[in-house]
């Protein structure tokens, strides 16, 4: 059965009642159900398939490397890097995605223990692989855990909705957290509705 992020009204009426633009914005969009991944290992594998392409074709090859592999860190760390890159992936992806196979079968990153720790620990431990990226992590604490208070300022899309919902030319660093901080501790919340205002026409 598909999982959603979970939010309801306690978290529209904190952010409605700190940032009365956002609210008007809640208010007229309606809830948002974007999909998660509560397996992390298989998650971080989808989401580096993901970088740079299409999200049909990403689909595509995430379906093959699951045909082969069930996404599994074991049969999928007995693949050659040929093999997993036979799934429709450049060469680096595929030495990433062997990369992310072998710190969890050597138990160097245990991933079932990661839901247990902070969002600053997991973005540490899990940017040491070659390949994943503070972005990229920050992704996985929304879609994956479920993490209530993630906003991303390298995400392009989610700078783009903070602009049009201030009615902002342009948005500086300093800018970008103060509006931050007030969406905490539901900034993730925050984040769905800036997502949605970026590709609003």
């Amino acid at each position: 059965m598909e999982q959603y992020f979970e939010y309801g009204e306690k978290e529209i009426a904190h952010l409605s009642k700190k940032d009365k633009k956002l609210g008007a914005a809640i208010e007229r969009i309606g809830i948002l159900k974007r999909s998660i991944n509560p397996d992390l290992f298989a998650a971080l594998l989808e989401s580096i398939v993901a970088q740079q392409i299409s999200a049909k074709a990403a689909v595509t090859v995430c379906n093959r490397l699951d045909t082969l592999c069930g996404l599994e860190r074991d049969r999928l760390h007995a693949l050659s890097v040929e093999e997993v890159q036979s799934c429709g992936m450049s060469m680096r992806k595929a030495e990433y995605i062997k990369n992310i196979a072998a710190v969890s079968v050597n138990g160097d990153i245990d991933f079932d223990n990661l839901k247990n720790q902070s969002n600053e620990e997991i973005i540490k431990s899990l940017t040491t692989i070659k390949g994943v990226g503070v972005w990229t992590v920050e992704m996985l604490l929304i879609f994956s855990l479920n993490r209530p208070d993630v906003i991303s300022y390298g995400d392009l899309a989610i700078r783009r909705g903070m602009m049009r919902l201030y009615g902002l030319k342009e948005l500086t660093k300093e800018q970008f957290l103060k509006y931050a901080k007030r969406y905490e501790p539901y900034s993730s919340v925050a984040s769905l509705y800036l997502w949605h205002l970026s590709s609003e026409d």
